[in-house]
């Protein structure tokens, strides 16, 4: 710990010299001891390996085995065998890709680091590589400069430090040589101490630098990213176990039913073939291929909303999200310093506009004076130059229409002494009309104590507490006149018998639409959290005009976090609502907390600082205007406009997701079980003496899952979100995806499907087995045609939104259409063993693919009765 010592100390201990440097000898042997000063790469794997581990899950298996077995007991069956490998193939590239936008934070931490460097060496000055700079290297650190690598500062000049990125505070820090005492000082509260990534805004410096590379700060975050492991997502984890039901219920039906047919036929190649049929039928797919469809429509439909996603079940895993935890500078503020008090001892206490009387506006044109900061407009953009303070009073004045360097033309800058931290002032003199104007800004009590009693001090006092209560930051301006120029610049010269003027308060304001957008997500169920460097009261402030802060509510800082026991932060969490002055290691902690309690975390930030957080979140959104690259590069979704209402959207739009992805499970299963239950229970029958046959064809079977199934279940998985959606509460972290009885739903749907494509079958074969198989061909698909209609909607099919998805209504025309074609073209019909029929037999098979219509719509109408009776 370099920042308690002092820094002769610090120099002695790493072998270094304070006005020589490193020799260049000194300076290669640190190179070979410490390595490059630069953040180790993430060993990543080969896309050849992506593309084989694409074919690893059950479902996958079960659809080439099925292949593979169908071409091997039947050569000239390899058409059905082809399209499942199409199919196979397409998934396979497609998640490749996906997986290929490989995650590249560890390149964007190396681009903080400014490409070269300022150091000393024997006794030079010289520039150097930022990479090559090691410990003991003495840098000098100018205003605009990236600092290249950790370092104890021995010499500075009013050096300023924007360390927002690395700690979240919101205004640079003025840094000092001095040691300071402690053996637990966090972060953002070592004064002497510089880091990777952070940036001159004012002053210089020289430092001795301390740590290089893995070892910086910005070096640790890199290791927590690399270290925090890749968790799948909820939606991943459902898939999964459908898909491990489905394959482990395809081999043991598939097996049951050989066996049967086995004993029916005594053909052990027919046997096979049936079991083969039954394979395809247990197997929807298209499931995958429609799950990802649907990600990627909902992704587009993001971009549209301000919102890049990069990972594709990261919508649907925002959807469920119940606790966001977000930074506020940035994120829930507007990251820009902001006037909104300002007290006049004449005029009193006012919110600042454009409105303010004349003495408000002559008190403003004061603060603008004394500063060095400036506002500019180019090509209609307003530019803010210097200090974040400075150009907050600066900006105030252009507001009111006193432009800094028209107020410069009438007051000429003849003398000046410096902001100095000792003191908390500022001073510059002006010649004005052949007087000489002092004006002098700082802190309230400095400046009070430094004025001329007036009339009036006691409510400026009162009003600085009130400021100062609702976390803004106060500043005073006093004037003072002199007949000539003074000789002596000096503070006790100059800085006294002050005439008092008033103040300003200044605050980094919330943005305006985050309000509203955290009531939106209160109504949904889901919390919101502030996670912030910032100073704990500023924090408070903003959190409570929000509304993330509330009564009996906690608000605790990053140093009590760490005094917590993961016990006793299990018990408080959910009534702690700020958290401030904290570290990037307490982030994490934070997530991974709400992520024990079995909550779905979603983690906002702009920052280095926050990276490691976003990475262990559920799902992590960057901000992409103010983020740095590497929280871009660590986050699972990027908002372009920096808009925190983005995320409410995408919530809205994950649940919507979620939501078609169930119907279109529901909807492939209980058609898939449909088919499964035509094969198993006519082979079963065969087993009391019914021989009836195969009712469907593997070709029969592929047409079925790829067009009456597919198509259809795409324009399902395109159904906009209902306007109601953000009432429900966030579904449970451990929630099976077949909750609130959409399982036995599904099984008697499917059953239900399957038995009337059966009867279709039965009154067929009176006649002969072709025209068996065919009406039951025609009574399934249609009936699956008709029954999208019933999943679309938990409502009565008979609404005004039954019949808005044109995509559905395309998908059944298109469907049934095709089905005619290949039923009444001959060499068609041939391929799919199909024969004509009569109109009363077509007239059979459509009025049985009607029944799931009518019976669906009564069991809605019950569920929808006991559900208004239950609420």
């Amino acid at each position: 710990m370099f920042y308690n010592k002092t820094k002769e100390e610090v120099v002695l201990e790493l072998n270094s010299n304070e006005f020589n440097g490193l020799t260049k000898i000194q300076a290669v042997d640190n190179l070979k001891i410490y390595g490059y000063n630069e953040i180790s790469e993430e060993k990543k794997e080969s896309i050849f390996k992506k593309f084989l581990m694409q074919f690893t899950d059950p479902l996958i298996i079960v659809l080439m085995l099925a292949s593979i077995i169908s071409v091997l007991i039947d050569p000239h069956e390899w058409l059905e065998s082809l399209i499942i490998f199409i199919v196979v193939l397409f998934n396979a590239i497609l998640g490749t890709y996906q997986e290929n936008n490989a995650e590249k934070s560890l390149e964007a931490l190396k681009k903080l680091s400014s490409p070269n460097s300022k150091v000393i060496r024997d006794g030079e000055k010289l520039i150097i590589p930022s990479r090559e700079v090691t410990v003991g290297d003495i840098i000098v650190i100018e205003a605009g400069d990236y600092i290249p690598s950790d370092a104890r500062i021995i010499e500075a000049f009013n050096f300023q430090v924007d360390e927002s990125s690395l700690t979240g505070e919101s205004l640079p820090v003025l840094k000092t040589s001095d040691s300071i005492n402690g053996e637990d000082v966090g972060i953002g509260d070592r004064k002497n101490m510089i880091y990777a990534s952070t940036i001159c805004t004012y002053g210089r410096a020289k430092a001795i630098v301390t740590s290089v590379g893995m070892n910086n700060e910005v070096g640790k975050i890199a290791g927590y990213i690399v270290n925090s492991e890749k968790e799948i997502t909820p939606l991943q984890i459902k898939l999964s176990q459908v898909s491990n039901i489905i394959s482990y219920m395809a081999f043991a039906i598939c097996f049951v039913v050989f066996v049967m047919e086995y004993f029916n036929n005594g053909n052990i190649l027919e046997s096979f073939k049936t079991a083969v049929a039954l394979a395809v039928a247990a197997v929807p797919e298209a499931l995958a291929t429609v799950v990802t469809i649907v990600l990627a429509i909902g992704v587009n439909k993001m971009v549209k909303q301000n919102a890049i996603v990069r990972k594709l079940p990261a919508v649907e895993t925002l959807g469920s999200c119940s606790v966001i935890c977000s930074d506020k500078t940035g994120t829930l503020t507007q990251n820009k310093m902001t006037v909104v008090k300002a007290y006049d001892v004449e005029s009193g206490l006012v919110d600042f506009d454009k409105n303010v009387n004349s003495d408000i506006r002559k008190m403003l044109s004061y603060f603008t004076l004394c500063s060095d900061g400036s506002v500019k407009e180019e090509d209609g953009v307003i530019k803010l130059i210097g200090d974040p303070t400075e150009t907050s009073l600066v900006s105030a004045s252009y507001l009111l229409g006193d432009k800094k360097e028209e107020l410069e033309k009438s007051y000429k800058r003849v003398a000046e002494l410096a902001f100095d931290s000792d003191r908390k002032m500022m001073s510059v003199i002006f010649e004005v009309d052949g007087k000489f104007l002092q004006i002098t800004k700082g802190a309230f009590d400095v400046i009070l104590d430094r004025s001329i009693s007036f009339e009036g001090s006691e409510k400026a006092v009162k009003v600085n507490e009130e400021m100062a209560n609702n976390a803004l930051r106060v500043l005073a301006v006093a004037i003072k006149y002199h007949q000539t120029l003074p000789t002596d610049i000096s503070s006790d010269n100059l800085e006294n018998d002050l005439t008092f003027v008033g103040l300003v308060g200044i605050i980094d304001p919330p943005r305006a639409e985050v309000k509203e957008a955290i009531r939106q997500a209160n109504l949904g169920g889901v919390r919101v959290v502030m996670i912030t460097g910032d100073h704990l009261s500023t924090a408070k402030a903003i959190a409570k005009e929000l509304n993330i802060y509330k009564e009996n509510d906690l608000a605790i800082t990053g140093k009590e976090l760490s005094n917590m026991s993961d016990d006793e932060l299990l018990e408080k969490i959910k009534h702690i609502s700020v958290y401030a002055r904290v570290a990037p290691e307490h982030k994490v902690r934070i997530v991974n907390a709400f992520k024990k309690l079995d909550m779905v975390v979603a983690m906002t930030g702009d920052g280095v600082n926050d990276s490691p957080a976003l990475k262990a979140a559920d799902i992590g959104c960057a901000m992409g205007i103010t983020g740095t690259d590497v929280a871009k590069s660590a986050s699972d979704m990027i908002l372009t406009d920096d808009n925190f209402a983005t995320i409410i959207s995408a919530i809205k739009e994950g649940r919507g997701i979620y939501a078609n992805i169930r119907r279109d499970v529901a909807f492939l299963l209980s058609c898939n079980i449909g088919e499964v239950f035509t094969i198993f229970a006519a082979s079963l029958l065969g087993l009391f003496g019914f021989s009836l046959g195969v009712p469907l064809y593997p070709i029969h079977l592929l047409f079925v899952n790829l067009i009456t199934d597919a198509f259809p279940a795409f324009a399902i998985g395109m159904e906009e979100a209902s306007d109601d959606i953000m009432e429900d509460s966030p579904r449970a972290k451990n929630e099976s995806f077949f909750a609130n009885g959409l399982g036995i739903t599904v099984i008697w749907q499917g059953i239900m499907i399957g038995m009337l494509t059966l009867i279709a079958f039965i009154i067929g074969s009176n006649l002969n087995q072709e025209t068996g198989v065919t009406m039951a061909f025609i009574t399934l698909s249609t009936s699956q045609l008709v029954h999208s209609f019933n999943i679309k909607s938990e409502k009565s099919i008979l609404n005004k939104r039954a019949f808005n998805n044109k995509y559905l209504l395309m998908a059944a025309a298109f469907g049934l259409i095709t089905l005619l074609i290949i039923s009444e073209v001959k060499f068609l019909a041939d391929i799919f063993s199909l024969v004509p029929l009569s109109l009363d037999r077509l007239a059979i098979c459509f009025g049985l693919s009607l029944i799931p219509l009518v019976i669906v719509e009564i069991a809605k109408y019950y569920k929808n009765k006991l559900n208004t009776k239950m609420n």
